[in-house]
Parts: structure tokens; C-alpha cells; sequence
């Protein structure tokens, strides 16, 4: 699922922590990334493998329990629309309880979810657990986002944002093999709940057993009147409504833009898992092909962040549009025909080459656009709109899957390329390329 720190490469996270460090940077300090190794990154590791597993296989199950195929696209939407609703306390939260403390509660909370959702009778129940689980990843990954920025020093922060984005998208192309092979060994679909459940318990005795690390940069902060990265992220959720009001103009135009970014990745994960159920392939063969293709989709995070530092954000988000909305329309060609599993596989690869290449995209123009001296409002705004268009695209999709899944798909690719259409017109305005100092 997709948040602000889902979404990132090198580059792409330098630049917003650039910004950041206006507000948050500390003196330089001795620093080893075995540091951050257990307490932050080894938890996120578990948490996204554990979602990672679960994303493919909440169509199918909702399909088991007897839903349509737009009900279970509906059920699918979600856990985006939980993490469009968490955003909105998420910063309040972390803001009050701490980083650590906050990513221990949102562990617990999924698992309260994920239980649900393993013993749910009825697509309703699972669509009501799969909304719980969405509010904790929402807290999650806010809360992960402020842990690196209260801990990491300048001079590594970047590097260690990419590492931590980085881990996110492992974790999105290792759950889904760990899905299929629980489906496969236990021949029950809902059996693939237990890997987050298993994935949520160690990242929170990880964090409850190891100490805290950002704790020893507390007393400098505070005599130093340095943000920590808690009230770093309370001030992206001040406000919210307000400065996306005070920001119309450029959220109307290249937020736009972010949104349907959101809206095609988001549209993705949903309608593959779908259109495997409709062509009959197997559940666990579902897992396997969106498995492989998460493993396309995170091999480019790097090539992404190089494409927008030499080239310009356009070359990265417009390449990415265009394909992700070619690969919608093939989908939308391809249901009927005899051959239509591999096509089916063959788009599913095309598509995460198109969202690896545009990998960060939404990060760093965030960053671009936000206001140097005081970017955390800006932020949060622009974190909030690009996730309206990530929990809209699949109530959309479950839609339109009510008329055909192909007339879904159809319109998804239409959305695309108009998104692309968008972006080539409105970035080169507000985030002109400006070439990489050497």
C-alpha cells in the first residue's frame, strides 16, 4: 500500500531531506548504520513483508467468501482508503505518544485486524478488518518516517531514507512468494493473514526489547530548540485542510497530477489479483506472478532517482504514466483472448517496469514544491492528495468491474494517459529540470 515513505528513491530522498534539515538538522555526530539496522529497519522489514503477503490475496479471499468481483474490488480499496483516513490523526498521534511507542501501537492494531480478518464469515467483516489494517499502516509509516528524521545526522540521512524505502519495496516483492507458499502448504488463502500477523509481532518485540535509539537525541534537542522528527510530522497534520486551501493553485495542477500518480499505483495492485481470479489462475500462482513482478518494481528504485537527477522529474513521471496506462488498456484488449494468461503475465511484468521507472517521483516533487524555510504543511498536504487519488482508484475500479473488469481496466488506461497528459503539461512549470551540480 501506498504512503510518503512507500515511494522513494535516492535522490528522490535526498532531496526531501534537504528540506527537513532546515527544520530538523542536528550537528554532526559519529553515526554507523548498524545503529538504525535492528530498531528501524529490521521492523519495517517484517511489517512490509507481512503487507506484502496480504495485498495480492485480499481479492481472492473476498471472492471465497462469496463476494462479486466489484465487491471484492471494493473490500481490496480498503486499505487504501484507511491509510487516507489515518493520515489525517497519524501526525497527531505520533506527535503525542512518540515515534517508537506510535509504530508499537500500529503493530498491535493490524494484528487486531489481521485477526479479523483471517475468521471473517462474510466480505463485510474482512472489508472492516481490511480498513483497521490500513489505519495502522497509515501511523506506521509516519511514525517510521519520524523515527529516521529524529535519529539519522544530515550527513547520512539520505542515504538511509533510500535504505529504508528501499527495505519497503523488498518486502512488497518477498511477501508474495511467502503467500504462495503458505497457500500452497496449507491449501487455505486465508492462512496468508498468520505472515503479517507474524510480521507485526516481531516488529513490535523488536522495538519493545531493543532501546530506543532516538531517545539519546532528545535532551540535544531540546537545548538546542531543534524539531525532533515527532513534532516534525505534527506540523505536516496542523492544519491540513487549511494549507491545502492555501495551496490550491499548485494542488489543483500538479497535484492533480500526484493524485492520479496514486490513483494508477493503487488502480495496480488491485486489479491484477482481480483479473487473475476472472481468468482462473490459481491462488497461489496469483501470489507467485505479482511476486516476480514486485522483484521488476523494486530493481529500478535506484534507476529512478538517477533518471530525475540527470534528466528531470518529467523523464521519470511521464514514462511512468504513459506505460502504466498502455498496460491498463492491453489488459482491457487481452481477458478474452485464448492466450490470455500470458498476456496477463506479460502486462503484469510491463507494469511494474512503469511504476519502478517513476519510483520516488512523488517524494521528490513534493519536496521541490514544498516551501524551504517551512516544508512540513506543505508535506501534508501533498502526502494527503497524492492518497485521495490512492483510495479512489480502487472504488473506482470496483466500479466500473460491475459493468466488466475489462471496461475497468479501460478506463484506468484512459486515466493514465490523461495523468501523463498533466504532468507534461504543468512540470515543466513548476518543477523545471535543473541540471545536477558536479
Amino acid at each position: 500500500m501506498r504512503t510518503a515513505a512507500r515511494r522513494v528513491s535516492i535522490f528522490g530522498c535526498g532531496r526531501l531531506t534537504n528540506n527537513i534539515e532546515k527544520v530538523t538538522g542536528t550537528p554532526e555526530q559519529p553515526f554507523s548504520f548498524r545503529s538504525i539496522a535492528l530498531p528501524a529497519l529490521l521492523p519495517t522489514l517484517l511489517f512490509s513483508i507481512g503487507e506484502g503477503a496480504i495485498i495480492p490475496i485480499i481479492p481472492v479471499v473476498a471472492h471465497n467468501l462469496g463476494a462479486s468481483l466489484a465487491i471484492a474490488g471494493f473490500i481490496a480499496s480498503m486499505i487504501m482508503l484507511g491509510e487516507l483516513f489515518g493520515d489525517i490523526p497519524s501526525g497527531w498521534i505520533v506527535s503525542r505518544i512518540g515515534e517508537r511507542t506510535a509504530m508499537i501501537y500500529a503493530a498491535f492494531i493490524a494484528i487486531a485486524g489481521l485477526i479479523t480478518a483471517m475468521v471473517a464469515q462474510n466480505p463485510w467483516v474482512l472489508g472492516f478488518a481490511i480498513f483497521l489494517i490500513g489505519l495502522a499502516t497509515a501511523v506506521f509509516a509516519l511514525a517510521r518516517h519520524a523515527f529516521m528524521t529524529s535519529f539519522v545526522p544530515q550527513a547520512f540521512r539520505a542515504r538511509a531514507l533510500s535504505t529504508l524505502g528501499g527495505t519497503f519495496r523488498c518486502g512488497y516483492f518477498v511477501g508474495p512468494f511467502i503467500a504462495a507458499g503458505v497457500i500452497h502448504l496449507t491449501g487455505n488463502t486465508q492462512a496468508v493473514f498468520w505472515v503479517q500477523i507474524i510480521g507485526c509481532l516481531g516488529a513490535a518485540i523488536l522495538l519493545i526489547v531493543l532501546p530506543d535509539p532516538a531517545a539519546k537525541l532528545a535532551e540535544n534537542r531540546a537545548t538546542s530548540g531543534l524539531l525532533r522528527g515527532e513534532e516534525f510530522v505534527a506540523e505536516e497534520a496542523h492544519g491540513l485542510f487549511r494549507t491545502i486551501w492555501n495551496n490550491r493553485a499548485v494542488l489543483l495542477r500538479v497535484g492533480t497530477g500526484a493524485a492520479l500518480i496514486g490513483a494508477m499505483r493503487s488502480s495496480r495492485q488491485v486489479i491484477l489479483p482481480l483479473w487473475a481470479v476472472s481468468i482462473g489462475i490459481s491462488d497461489a500462482n496469483t501470489a507467485l506472478i505479482i511476486g516476480v513482478a514486485g522483484a521488476v518494481d523494486f530493481a529500478l528504485f535506484y534507476a529512478s532517482g538517477q533518471i530525475m537527477d540527470r534528466y528531470g522529474r518529467l523523464w521519470s513521471a511521464l514514462p511512468s504514466m504513459i506505460g502504466l496506462g498502455v498496460g491498463h488498456l492491453v489488459l482491457a484488449a487481452t481477458h478474452n483472448v485464448p492466450s490470455n494468461v500470458q498476456w496477463f503475465i506479460g502486462v503484469a511484468m510491463f507494469l511494474s517496469v512503469a511504476n519502478g521507472i517513476g519510483s520516488g517521483i512523488l517524494m521528490t516533487l513534493g519536496a521541490d514544491l514544498a516551501d524551504k524555510s517551512n516544508p512540513a504543511p506543505f508535506l501534508g498536504a501533498w502526502r494527503f492528495t497524492g492518497d485521495a487519488g490512492s483510495a479512489a482508484a480502487p472504488l473506482l475500479v470496483s466500479a466500473l468491474t460491475a459493468i466488466s473488469i475489462a471496461t475497468a481496466a479501460g478506463v484506468m488506461g484512459v486515466i493514465g494517459l490523461v495523468g501523463a497528459g498533466i504532468l507534461l503539461r504543468y512540470l515543466p512549470r513548476y518543477a523545471p529540470h535543473k541540471p545536477r551540480e558536479t
